[in-house]
């Protein structure tokens, strides 16, 4: 069998492996599956190559490269699936995001294969002194390659995402998986663009596209065999911003594009592929080295070695720890945060932050860059361990080293954060205490190259734990004090509602007590029917708006007549014995009201009016226009308010001369009537009586 044809057979057949041992592995999960129908179009694509190289005539191997070409038609969506939920921890609100793109990757591939199913391939034919047949690529083709590309970048993109979302231990664990995948598709890229320039295929780089595939699928076995899907990660929404991959991508592809121009220009071209890889080579290697642990340790050390500098920039540690985690009053974020920067600053993989619980019995796992959350659960230590450990960190705030240390809470410590490798350095503990109280800890092993802890990673890791625990407790007093306020925001609503049903109770109350009087009255019992109908509409239209208490006070004006309000409020206020009710009600001009609320504001004034008034006596309701307002006046003969009781409490929440009041009524009347663009105004002398006028403005008045 033909090399070439072999090499081919053997791609296809690991593909497949690879593809079945991932889905053996988790099937639970929908990246595994898209990741395997992936590799298996891929699998197909390369048995197709082999079965072209096999092939004896022209016609043959054209048909068998047509099949090849085909695969690019269901390629794009599948891998851009892929690369939108793998390790991600919301895939399907993901793929909802990306259903566009998704859409325009199923439908267009696929029109352009049918429309051009049999002249995907425009030619066969070899170079002079060669053996090997190269394939002319059609219209057709060209754009399923070109498609194919787009959908490389965007994959690498989300791959990339992918990675600078996860930290620490979760970033190794896929890294095999990210960059397996990641040399394949850059290969593919390279491909792409020479096709696309040269507007033909070249067995070498088919040969080439087999060999990454080879590798890329040994190291994503690798990754899968050692940690299968427990890494789970939230990218944030930005996707362009800062990507390394669109930078370098974008770059290569306009230095690829010069060269093949200038290359065109002096005859170059049949170098141009060799070029074209080596600057590829070159950008993947300044790549990975911009995003390896390792590399950036080793400057560091070099630099701090070789010129006396310190490892660290204390100033840059300090603003970044000062400027990202004091501002954050949710505690989850917090966390996340401080174990992002320790992971970063300090080249730590594993990092883990255990709060102390409410009860200070028991520790639990608020954030970590290698636990999942399943892990954590597992992990969480009994709660006597836990107490140990709680009383001897209270007393301890420095940073301990947790390996080197044979006491019963350091064996809880070790076993609530385990290493990942044999030789990572010591596990330390970093207490945080702020107030005298220690609020959790923080847990760091897994050291990039086993680096131990020197004096001075101590001194910095106790002044980060200072500054955590600080945020910490800010966070926590900033909830107590949000909760707080917003139970006091409840309490003041629902006290409206509350006034407004002991109001309605009052006017039903005054129904019963003129009852046994007026019973024999038809009018009276029909006019009491319909009270008590009203009522309790206005009951149950109180309890629909219990769910908008957060809202606040809303009015909806409509032009309403001022007097027919007024009317529809004084019959829901039936006045008892001893005490009469006098209108005098003068024609206005009609007002943009919110009829429902304003007659909450005179059923309260006649009510007050009629309480304050135990002995009888008569209460005066009028209404006139005056400069501009329309002004409407609630005067009784009662019992009168002081001076100071007016100036001091009258108009505040909670405030009131009555034994049995909750003193909101005055305090939402105000509310409604300067929601309406109006002003209560208010004359009264104890012993005799009050006078409220309420004012509003009249319409086109420049009052």
């Amino acid at each position: 069998m033909d090399s070439a044809a072999t090499l081919y057979f053997l791609t296809a057949a690991v593909a497949g492996g690879v593809a079945t041992f991932e889905v053996w592995r988790e099937a639970r999960r929908l990246s595994a599956w898209l990741f395997a129908v992936g590799l298996l179009l891929l699998a197909a694509q390369f048995a197709c190559s082999g079965m072209a190289e096999l092939g004896v005539t022209g016609i043959e191997k054209a048909d068998w490269e047509s099949w090849r070409l085909l695969g690019y038609a269901f390629l794009p969506s599948i891998w851009i699936a892929f690369s939108l939920t793998f390790a991600r921890g919301n895939p399907r609100k993901n793929l909802k995001q990306w259903r566009i793109l998704l859409g325009f990757m199923i439908v267009v591939p696929v029109l352009i294969a049918a429309l051009f199913r049999d002249k995907l391939v425009a030619s066969l034919y070899k170079e002079v002194f060669e053996t090997e047949w190269k394939y002319r690529v059609s219209l057709g083709s060209y754009l399923l390659y070109l498609v194919w590309l787009l959908a490389v970048v965007l994959v690498m993109v989300n791959l990339e995402r992918t990675v600078r979302a996860s930290m620490g231990m979760m970033r190794w664990r896929i890294k095999y998986m990210i960059m397996g995948l990641g040399a394949f598709f850059c290969v593919d890229a390279y491909i792409s663009t020479q096709v696309l320039i040269f507007r033909s295929v070249e067995p070498s780089l088919q040969k080439a596209e087999a060999l990454a595939l080879l590798l890329g699928g040994a190291m994503t076995l690798r990754s899968i065999w050692r940690t299968g899907g427990a890494v789970t990660v939230y990218p944030g929404p930005g996707l362009w911003q800062g990507s390394v991959t669109l930078f370098v991508g974008g770059l290569y592809l306009f230095v690829i594009g010069a060269f093949s121009k200038l290359d065109s220009l002096i005859g170059g071209e049949r170098s141009f592929s060799f070029k074209a890889f080596i600057i590829l080579a070159l950008f993947i290697c300044i790549t990975v080295l911009a995003l390896s642990d390792h590399a950036r340790l080793r400057l560091r050390q070099f630099v701090s070695r070789y010129f006396q500098t310190s490892m660290y920039d204390y100033r840059a540690v300090w603003r970044a720890f000062t400027s990202q985690v004091s501002p954050k009053t949710n505690e989850a974020e917090l966390c996340k945060s401080a174990v992002e920067l320790v992971n970063r600053y300090f080249d730590i993989l594993s990092v883990s932050l255990w709060l102390v619980d409410e009860k200070k019995e028991n520790l639990l796992c608020a954030a970590s860059t290698s636990l999942s959350p399943a892990d954590a659960q597992t992990r969480q230590p009994p709660t006597p361990g836990a107490q140990d450990v709680i009383r001897h960190l209270q007393a301890h705030t420095d940073p301990i080293t947790l390996d080197k240390n044979k006491a019963p809470w350091a064996e809880v410590l070790r076993q609530c954060h385990p290493v990942e490798f044999a030789k990572s350095g010591d596990r330390v503990c970093v207490p945080l205490t702020a107030g005298g109280n220690l609020l959790g800890v923080l847990l760091l092993g897994d050291r990039v190259g086993g680096m131990s802890f020197s004096l001075q990673d101590f001194d910095l890791l106790r002044c980060v734990g200072d500054q955590v625990a600080a945020s910490l407790l800010n966070a926590r007093l900033s909830k107590r004090l949000l909760q707080h306020k917003e139970m006091e925001a409840f309490q003041a609503m629902s006290t409206f509602f509350v006034h407004d049903l002991k109001n309605l109770a009052s006017t039903l109350n005054l129904m019963l007590k003129n009852l046994p009087v007026h019973f024999d009255n038809p009018e009276f019992r029909a006019d009491a029917l319909r009270g008590i109908g009203k009522t309790c509409d206005h009951i149950n239209h109180l309890i629909s708006r219990l769910s908008l208490l957060r809202e606040g006070l809303q009015i909806t004006p409509v032009e309403a007549d001022l007097n027919q309000v007024l009317t529809n409020a004084l019959a829901d206020c039936p006045t008892p014995p001893g005490i009469e009710l006098q209108r005098r009600l003068a024609p206005a001009p009609k007002l943009l009201l919110d009829a429902e609320q304003f007659e909450k504001v005179i059923t309260n004034l006649v009510l007050n009016a009629i309480e304050a008034m135990s002995a009888g006596g008569l209460i005066s309701v009028e209404s006139a226009p005056r400069d501009g307002w329309a002004v409407v006046t609630v005067t009784d003969t009662g019992s009168g308010m002081d001076p100071e009781f007016m100036s001091r409490a009258l108009f505040r929440p909670f405030q009131t001369t009555k034994k049995k009041g909750l003193g909101i009524g005055m305090f939402q009347s105000k509310m409604i009537v300067e929601a309406h663009g109006g002003r209560i105004e208010v004359e009264s002398q104890r012993g005799k009586g009050s006078t409220f006028r309420v004012l509003l403005p009249l319409p086109n008045s420049t009052a």
